[in-house]
């Protein structure tokens, strides 16, 4: 079981690479984003052995394939609610799916799915909720290791982006507490990142596409 310590450390680092991540060069973005989740994807491995998928198995990928329908489900209904309720909450979508056009739908593809996606899941769900659950409990360490994700996000200052990272946070941690299979939480982001964000987006670009701000980082 990893250490408290070393969860709290390992929080600061994210909280870091996270704040360089999305105030950096927005060109780079991909790049960056890749870097902090081998980073710490690395650092999961490395602090909580237990945390690493097992080889895949069938029921895993079924698991994964189901949880992330139900997660995409969410966001469905999410998507229509921010942008009913929340002043900024259209603008904000459009900010984030503006990432789609930083690189090749593939190669945002391949680095979702190879790195970043299974990274977050052995840092967050893994090293993070596993060691705030050893000393806090199993449901309140989900609640904690929820908002630690969604906190780490707010370095962005899209409101939106950061209640959707917060609701993500839950469903997996939610999903983790109640003993779903490590690799049955990696596949199912894996899916849902790719099919949110390049297959089926919640938001649609009106004609002539759009143009947000978005977190504008230094050039």
């Amino acid at each position: 079981m990893p250490a408290l310590g070393t969860a709290i450390a390992g929080l600061g680092l994210a909280y870091v690479a996270f704040a360089l991540t999305f105030r950096g060069p927005r060109s780079r973005f991909w790049e960056r984003m890749t870097a902090t989740g081998a980073l710490l994807g690395a650092m999961a491995l490395a602090e909580d052995p237990p945390s690493r998928p097992p080889r895949l198995r069938a029921r895993d990928l079924g698991l994964g394939l189901l949880f992330a329908s139900g997660l995409y489900a969410i966001f469905q209904a999410g998507d229509h609610f921010a942008r009913r309720t929340l002043p900024a909450g259209g603008r904000e979508i459009e900010r984030i799916y503006e990432l789609r056009t930083l690189a090749p739908p593939e190669e945002i593809g391949v680095r979702l799915g190879a790195v970043i996606g299974p990274a977050e899941e052995l840092f967050w769900r893994g090293l993070i909720q596993r060691a705030l659950s050893a000393r806090f409990g199993r449901i309140r360490g989900a609640l904690l290791a929820a908002g630690a994700y969604g906190g780490a996000h707010l370095v962005t200052g899209n409101v939106t982006l950061v209640g959707a990272a917060a609701t993500a946070g839950l469903y997996w941690s939610a999903l983790a507490a109640l003993g779903a299979p490590m690799a049955a939480l990696v596949v199912s982001h894996v899916v849902w990142d790719v099919w949110i964000f390049l297959v089926a987006p919640t938001a649609v670009d009106p004609p002539g596409g759009t143009s947000p701000e978005g977190p504008r980082p230094s050039a």
